[in-house]
């Protein structure tokens, strides 16, 4: 497949390939998590994730594989739902996993998760010099469609060029699968692109596809190993909210700017 070349006169990136959960919006603390103890609740359970239990649970990507994770880890009661648990292991996760997504999908619709500080400004500021914008998840298809569809505002929403989600490869992230489908979706070569990313296992996921990658730490990230990351902040900031800098290059402005990102690809 034959891809676009960078044009020497637009030393900024091609495409900005956006992860969704954590870099878009928190919306693992203040969306994903709640919204499992909702369909905990909902199911007659007593489970209850707390803050600090769900961050240990993010080392397994999606999230009916999290649920099987925890089932298996921690062995909590069953609280009468020993019988169709037994039955079908796969198919009752399964239907906790869909009420939580109706959970997700009622506190995304009601506004309880809003967008990080810098994402529409830095997204807009790209489209604005022709750069395409991609969101690359691990979440499956029917999860991005609602979070695209309730967390960006309607021109940001026509503005994505490509997507690329879990149900679309055999790997997940920290696997380079999905950042590879995105630059194949995009034809575009690898040293075009930027990631953005929250965590340490998107930032491998997109190291090991050749992209370079700005993480956006969150509560949930803060501590991991970023230091493969071409910059690494605590979010992209806004004129009247700076970014804290963990390292890479000095941000001008106090916050991230499409044009301060040419020096970050390689």
């Amino acid at each position: 497949m034959n891809r676009v070349t960078h044009s020497p006169a637009q030393p900024w990136p091609s495409a900005l390939l956006f992860d969704v959960d954590g870099t878009l919006a928190d919306t693992e603390g203040v969306g994903h998590r709640p919204a499992y103890n909702d369909a905990f609740a909902e199911f007659g359970l007593t489970w209850h994730w707390s803050a600090e239990l769900y961050r240990s649970l993010l080392v397994v990507a999606g999230g009916r594989e999290r649920l099987h994770y925890y089932l298996e880890r921690d062995r909590p009661p069953l609280d009468g739902q020993a019988d169709a648990a037994a039955r079908d292991a796969a198919a009752w996760v399964d239907a906790i996993h869909r009420s939580k997504t109706r959970h997700f999908e009622h506190r995304l619709a009601g506004g309880a998760v809003p967008l990080r500080p810098g994402v529409a400004r830095l997204m807009r500021e790209a489209v604005a010099q022709g750069c395409r914008l991609a969101l690359v998840t691990n979440a499956s298809r029917p999860s991005l469609d609602l979070m695209r569809r309730h967390l960006l505002p309607s021109d940001l929403q026509a503005a994505i060029a490509v997507t690329a989600c879990g149900d679309e490869v055999g790997a997940k992230k920290p696997a380079p699968d999905l950042y590879s489908l995105a630059l194949d979706k995009l034809d575009l070569a690898a040293h075009q692109c930027l990631a953005v990313e929250d965590a340490g296992s998107g930032l491998t996921a997109a190291r090991a596809a050749g992209i370079a990658c700005l993480v956006a730490y969150n509560d949930d990230t803060v501590g991991q190993d970023f230091s493969a990351a071409a910059l690494a902040v605590d979010h992209l900031g806004e004129p009247d909210t700076p970014a804290a800098r963990l390292h890479g290059p000095e941000l001008a402005a106090g916050h991230v700017r499409f044009i301060d990102l040419a020096g970050l690809l390689g």
